[in-house]
């Protein structure tokens, strides 16, 4: 297969921008695993200094939290 030069660098081009623009999306994928982590330290320093326990709603909603942090951790961690 005999590709002329323009053509090899064409597509070399193509395969260049198409993987940066695939990176890209994956980092702002990122991003947003980044700030559901932050909302859910917000969350959790809430649920903290609240000072009832609302029935066992806070410390279960306390658990639910921290669980879902530990599985965003993992998802950062994949995505890498």
């Amino acid at each position: 297969m005999n590709l002329g030069k323009t053509r090899l660098a064409a597509i070399v081009g193509a395969t260049l921008m198409a993987g940066g623009l695939m990176g890209g999306v994956a980092m702002a994928y990122q991003s947003h695993m980044f700030a559901a982590r932050n909302a859910l330290y917000a969350a959790r320093s809430q649920l903290q200094v609240s000072r009832m326990n609302k029935g066992g709603h806070r410390v279960a909603a306390l658990q639910a939290v921290n669980a879902a942090i530990r599985q965003v951790d993992l998802g950062i961690r994949v995505g890498r």
